[in-house]
């Protein structure tokens, strides 16, 4: 089972019962998860945040996590935000469910499946490279992103 973080407001910025990802914009293998996730969310359950965008920025705030240092994935809803490996559980509950034997993987212990995903994350720059600047959604994709007031 993952274990939620509870926070005692909503997170600003999303309808009640939205989901939202929080990804490093700049990560090369982060940015390649944001793409699976648009291709494969078929029903559009999902929205994306960059970190590094205003919108990203609020909810790491609301989260309590840090602002300048991003070394976790985060998945965002209502009251409550998951981190690290809990986090990529959470966004496999959301897809389809050709995708839902990936599950069964939360068998493993956490302190284990955050062991590796700790190492996949401090090293990703140098395993998968990064982008000079945060990547801007695909027109076609914008929708996916969200969006914070006007």
């Amino acid at each position: 089972m993952a274990t939620t973080q509870t926070r005692p407001s909503p997170a600003p910025l999303l309808q009640p019962g939205e989901t939202v990802v929080l990804f490093d914009g700049v990560c090369k293998l982060c940015n390649g998860w944001a793409r699976f996730l648009i291709r494969h969310d078929h029903q559009r359950r999902i929205k994306l945040a960059a970190v590094q965008s205003p919108e990203g920025q609020a909810l790491l705030a609301w989260a309590g996590l840090p602002l300048d240092q991003f070394d976790t994935l985060a998945v965002i809803r209502d009251h409550h935000y998951w981190v690290r490996s809990d986090a990529v559980f959470e966004i496999i509950a959301q897809l389809p469910a050709a995708w839902r034997p990936l599950l069964l993987l939360r068998a493993i212990p956490r302190r284990l499946r955050d062991w590796a995903y700790d190492r996949i994350a401090r090293n990703r720059y140098r395993l998968f490279g990064r982008y000079d600047t945060c990547l801007l959604p695909h027109p076609d994709h914008e929708q996916r992103f969200l969006k914070g007031p006007l």
